[in-house]
């Protein structure tokens, strides 16, 4: 049996890196007799092994088939508490976690004073922090320890813990009912995509503002304005509001340079509202602020201080990637964005662990899209098709119906029109069954079914025609998502002025 990439325990060896496992073995070495375990001699098979094969761990006698998922599971544990220990995967909320337990350890001995003492230290720094649920549960013990009367505290003492825990508790529920907010949009954005009409917009809408709780602006913090601009967000690009996108986009951002010791803390939170930042100025067409800030963004993440993780350079590759096309889209500079393709192929490999397979989809996408403008067409079916063939992108349709549109176009340039015409109905089934046919798909559907009967003298005049179809949706707050995903208004004028649709798209963004 062969698996590549699902069995967890070889995913884990996999990501370690060189200093990781030798922390991992300098662990392990602590105790004699470690050295020769069943665990160990595992562990150098997986780390040593191209692919995880079970069958072949049982034939070198290393552990019995019965034993096996036992071994496996006592070693994924040794695996993580020795990186607990290294000094790299120590963030706040592990120290903080860490001081509870020792305060836990004095409390369970009768040591009082010196589990307050600990439990006093670890709540500033909670609140330092911003970690206020951590905070809360810290309160709460010391609560659980002065209501034994064993210190003999003042009585103020009492008020004191009293007042924190209610103003925190205060701050969770607000913070909890805005992060409840903006997941449950973002799953509605995943389930639904964007609005497609007045009725959708009234209930998101509706949805939206029973769900925002009242907010005193002057009693609030960090955590709670980051989910109270996350959830805004949503709803903006939800709307196809893509002002209001940039405009919360900007204020999370911000909000770390306000708080500039939170983007040490929460580095992937920090890097996620620079990515919508990013797609925002690309949503409003606005190629030299998006520019200026890959370029910021390209500085920041390799300056000496910001956290250098796996998870966040996987982050960093995959963000600064599509909103480098994104950028090249808007000039039309297609031709000299080519180079990047091999540097996102190398990075797809090297961080395939870390991003999800929608996402390298959507870099699949971009390259097509990239493909296509430089007029490489062959190339841009074959990354279309990658897409095409994938059969799990069920929550993202709205990709999967772009791209086949996008090689429907594609097929047309080549004029493989037998291919174009099985692909027509294919497409078409697929439209008719995900129930989003938008007037814009629509016209471009029936464009291209037309087309084989027209006379090739006049296609140009059909060109016109549909041009002037489908530009009245360019600004229609339904329909412009089309346009989002595919340029073809800039397409039909390269056909229609037989120059190339970098030029038209050069010359629109000179404007």
């Amino acid at each position: 049996m062969t698996t590549r990439g699902k069995d967890s325990l070889f995913v884990l060896v996999k990501s370690l890196t060189k200093s990781e496992k030798r922390l991992f073995k300098v662990y392990v070495g602590r105790l004699e007799g470690n050295t020769d375990s069943k665990f160990l001699t595992l562990f150098n098979f997986l780390d040593k092994s191209e692919h995880y094969q079970e069958a072949e761990i049982i034939r070198r006698g290393i552990v019995s088939k019965r034993q096996l998922s036992n071994l496996k599971a006592h070693l994924y544990k040794q695996i993580l508490t020795s990186l607990r220990l290294s000094p790299i995967h120590q963030d706040i909320r592990t120290f903080l976690r860490e001081q509870m337990d020792y305060a836990s350890i004095l409390y369970r001995k009768g040591l009082y004073s010196q589990s307050l003492k600990v439990l006093d230290k670890a709540k500033i720094k909670a609140l330092e922090n911003h970690e206020n649920i951590i905070a809360y549960q810290i309160i709460e013990f010391e609560k659980l320890i002065e209501s034994q009367f064993i210190t003999r505290s003042i009585a103020s003492r009492a008020d004191a813990l009293s007042m924190e825990a209610k103003e925190l508790s205060q701050k969770n529920v607000v913070a909890s009912k805005l992060s409840n907010l903006s997941l449950q949009l973002y799953g509605l954005m995943l389930k639904t995509g964007y609005v497609k009409n007045d009725k959708e917009q009234v209930f998101l809408q509706t949805y939206f503002e029973a769900r925002l709780p009242v907010i005193d602006w002057s009693s609030i913090g960090f955590r709670e304005k980051l989910w109270f601009y996350k959830a805004h967000l949503w709803y903006s690009l939800m709307n196809q509001d893509f002002l209001n996108a940039y405009k919360y986009a900007n204020k999370w951002v911000h909000l770390f340079y306000e708080y500039p010791k939170m983007i040490e803390v929460n580095p992937v939170f920090f890097l996620k509202g620079y990515n919508y930042l990013l797609e925002a100025l690309f949503l409003v067409k606005s190629s030299k602020r998006l520019r200026k800030n890959i370029l910021k963004l390209e500085k920041l993440v390799n300056s000496e201080g910001f956290p250098n993780q796996a998870n966040t350079r996987a982050l960093c590759f995959l963000y600064l990637s599509a909103n480098t096309y994104n950028w090249y889209f808007l000039t039309g500079e297609f031709e000299k964005g080519l180079p990047v393709i091999k540097q996102t192929l190398v990075g797809i490999e090297n961080y395939r662990g870390y991003i999800d397979n929608h996402h390298i989809m959507v870099l699949y996408y971009k390259i097509a899209c990239l493909y296509f403008g430089s007029g490489n067409t062959e190339d841009c079916l074959k990354y279309l098709q990658k897409i095409i063939q994938n059969k799990s992108l069920k929550m993202r349709e709205d990709l999967m119906c772009f791209a086949r549109i996008l090689s429907l176009v594609a097929l047309f340039e080549l004029e493989r029109f037998y291919e174009l015409e099985l692909q027509l109905k294919q497409t078409y089934k697929f439209l008719i069954k995900m129930d989003d046919l938008y007037a814009v798909q629509r016209e471009i559907i029936a464009f291209l079914r037309h087309l084989k009967h027209v006379d090739p003298l006049r296609i140009r005049v059909e060109f016109k025609k549909l041009y002037q179809r489908l530009k009245k949706f360019e600004d229609h707050p339904y329909e412009k998502r089309a346009f989002l995903y595919l340029d073809i208004l800039s397409w039909l004028q390269s056909n229609i002025q037989n120059v190339p649709i970098s030029q038209i798209i050069g010359l629109k963004n000179s404007v």
